[in-house]
């Protein structure tokens, strides 16, 4: 008698005992509640597309842009303060018009966008990474550490944080040589937003740190011998995490309105490196004289970019949230 060759079960997945394809694992994301929630949520939809567009035309401005306004070799001052294509006396080159030196505003705020949400970007990682740390030793070990650095964070918050950014960018540039101001304006920039937005992370983790170390898991992996630092990072942190990315993602548009306005009020990027807000401060100017088209467009993209990220922000703050599925 011969023995039987038992035969591989097969799933939709491939064999038996096998991790599923990627067919298997996009098909379980696509019926996950988020996703669900994302399909069925019209507005939410057009704002993730919007700021798709608009992460996708300031990454691929260089290629992208119909002009170069930073290369002088292609501008004209005889092309300046033209109008929008669809007003009298426009050039089919420059959809939006052109600014005081002949530089088209599509192009423009295609570049000053890359800034906007490079600066935005990087100072919403310096204060979650700095939130987070904080946040969990503090929670975490508790007694005087944590009244130290929570009373640090409640003074800090007890100053607006625009003021405090100014501050802490007037300190910073005080310290550094005439010469290396403009070139490091951009890191004292994001440095000056991510630090005077961190206590709001810290505050938010150790709320959940202070829950999450009484219960079981924690106490069992003390008894296993996992040291503070693990149990904070590989433990207590993914339990905490929800509410984090919810803030950070609205703090992309604080982050982003807060290096407008410092650059607006002439505390931001340098005018080679132009951004959302020195576009807007360049042609506050021209409002009141005819030239409408210089501010609004930056002014509007601004906007469209804050409510944009602010939509996202309040779905997914709804989407993590397990009470009001």
């Amino acid at each position: 008698m011969t023995a039987k060759t038992r035969q591989p079960v097969l799933t939709a997945a491939g064999p038996a005992g096998d991790a599923p394809g990627w067919q298997a694992r996009l098909a379980r994301l696509y019926d996950s509640d988020i996703c669900y929630s994302f399909r069925h949520a019209p507005l939410v939809v057009a704002a993730a597309l919007l700021f798709l567009l608009m992460i996708f035309a300031a990454v691929f401005a260089p290629w992208l842009a119909p002009t170069n306004p930073y290369d002088l070799k292609t501008l004209n001052l005889l092309d300046s303060l033209l109008p929008p294509i669809w007003v009298e006396g426009s050039d089919p080159r420059f959809l939006l018009g052109t600014d005081s030196q002949g530089g088209g505003i599509l192009s423009l705020i295609m570049y000053g966008a890359r800034v906007s949400l490079t600066v935005g970007a990087l100072a919403v990682s310096v204060s979650v990474s700095l939130g987070i740390t904080l946040g969990l030793v503090s929670g975490y070990i508790g007694g005087k550490i944590d009244a130290v650095i929570m009373r640090i964070a409640d003074i800090q918050l007890t100053f607006p944080s625009l003021l405090m950014a100014l501050l802490i960018g007037g300190i910073t540039g005080s310290v550094l040589p005439d010469r290396l101001q403009a070139q490091f304006a951009i890191p004292v920039v994001i440095l000056a937003l991510g630090v005077s937005h961190w206590p709001h992370f810290a505050r938010l983790v150790r709320g959940g740190t202070i829950v999450e170390k009484e219960k079981d898991y924690i106490a069992a992996a003390r008894l296993i011998g996992r040291s503070p630092f693990a149990i904070m990072f590989r433990q207590v942190l993914p339990n905490v995490l929800n509410p984090v990315l919810v803030l950070a993602t609205l703090d992309v548009a604080f982050a982003v309105m807060g290096e407008a306005t410092l650059s607006f009020l002439g505390f931001g990027v340098p005018p080679t490196q132009p951004s959302l807000g020195t576009l807007i401060r360049n042609g506050y100017a021209f409002l009141f004289s005819g030239e409408w088209w210089i501010v609004i467009f930056p002014s509007l993209t601004l906007v469209i970019l804050v409510v944009a990220v602010n939509i996202i922000g309040d779905w997914l703050r709804d989407a993590l949230n397990p009470k009001l599925r």
